[in-house]
């Protein structure tokens, strides 16, 4: 058995014990398979066993995966591996996991958690809760950056950078458990509401569930994962075919289309009706609902008429509507969150006409961990 070492960003170097993985890694990149060959290589932590069976992976493909996937086995950010298997995925993989750059912990206990892989920077959000068990729910990035442009969200203003593979989207998963928990994956929820429109990477996301919902690695239930598109309608129609269908949430955020155009440029492509047309051909499961999330702006879209038309919209869709209270950034001067009172007046009236209607409680606001604020590079400040 040797223990393999992925790079996950410690504070501090190990020494390479003699026939130890790590020296394994060392030694392979002194012979010429350093940074680029390993960047040309698929990760391991994206290969489910029957891809690591096809590309050749000696002994027992089944424990390989198993061992790679489950963190809580793991010794010093080690997976023990056998000696074979070791061997060939030092050569024919890339066995680094994203870096963790750096972690901000917030004072309600949520952390923002900055990674670094392939020189980019990207962040997630890891979100204890204390409700009838603990849970941890840790909101992932599915792009470096996002081209979508809606203005109330500050990854917006990145630009697109590039798509994360499945392998860096399992990585920020199995790299965040074992820095900060939780220990296990019974405790564990998912979901897609971090940097970038994760329909825009539809493949590697759909391959990424699969991965996490293995039943030999983290084995995660479908139904504790749920992925938010701001309204890519083609991959909403992809997303609904996954083998491994997760739940979907809908960040709709206006009730007109001149609103949500000027706010969401992906409405000039698919408007409110084609929007809601692709919802209805969304193949819901017993008592399954669709989350809708509506990002309160004070003057844009928090008037009595934006409630009859949101109501109307929602007619006949089994929905959870979630108001969000917007988080300001340096990316959006301009807007305003809507008053509290408002808030609640409109969430009010919207339960009296009928609607299932929640308000999230901002978490990580102080670390700029909330929904919308998740940004690095140039201009942000961090």
């Amino acid at each position: 058995m040797i223990q393999i070492r992925p790079f996950v960003g410690t504070r501090t170097r190990r020494v390479a014990s003699p026939g130890s993985m790590l020296e394994l890694l060392e030694r392979a990149a002194g012979a010429g398979g350093g940074e680029s060959t390993r960047a040309a290589s698929p990760s391991a932590f994206g290969l489910v066993p029957e891809q690591l069976a096809e590309r050749g992976c000696p002994g027992s493909v089944n424990n390989a995966f198993q061992r790679l996937q489950r963190p809580w086995t793991w010794t010093h950010v080690e997976p023990p591996l056998h000696q074979a298997a070791a061997r060939w995925l030092v050569e024919h993989t890339d066995l680094r996991l994203p870096e963790v750059e750096r972690d901000v912990g917030a004072s309600d206990g949520t952390t923002r958690v900055v990674y670094r892989s392939g020189g980019d920077a990207f962040e997630a959000v890891h979100m204890p809760r204390d409700v009838r068990a603990p849970r941890v729910t840790m909101c992932l990035s599915s792009q470096v950056g996002c081209g979508m442009g809606c203005r109330f969200c500050a990854t917006a203003s990145m630009g697109l950078v590039r798509n994360l593979s499945a392998g860096e989207i399992v990585g920020q998963v199995l790299a965040t458990m074992d820095r900060i928990g939780p220990k296990t994956s019974n405790q564990l929820s998912l979901v897609f509401m971090g940097m970038g429109e994760p329909l825009h990477n539809v493949t590697e996301v759909v391959h990424a569930i699969s991965t996490l919902c293995h039943p030999l690695g983290l084995g995660l239930s479908p139904r504790r994962i749920t992925v938010s598109t701001s309204g890519v309608v083609k991959g909403i129609d992809e997303l609904a075919r996954a083998p491994r269908r997760p739940r979907l949430a809908l960040s709709l955020n206006a009730t007109t289309n001149p609103t949500r155009t000027a706010i969401m440029p992906v409405n000039r492509k698919w408007d409110l009706a084609e929007l809601r047309a692709a919802l209805g051909r969304w193949p819901f499961e017993a008592r399954e609902r669709i989350t809708v999330e509506y990002v309160m702006l004070a003057g844009i879209n928090d008037a009595d008429d934006d409630v009859d038309r949101l109501v109307a919209w929602l007619d006949g869709l089994p929905h959870m509507l979630n108001l969000i209270p917007f988080n300001p950034h340096h990316a959006a001067p301009g807007m305003r969150a809507s008053s509290p009172e408002r808030v609640s007046e409109f969430a009010a009236a919207l339960h009296a006409a009928g609607c299932r209607v929640t308000v999230r409680v901002n978490r990580g606001r102080d670390v700029a961990a909330a929904c919308g604020q998740l940004v690095v590079g140039a201009g942000s400040g961090r």
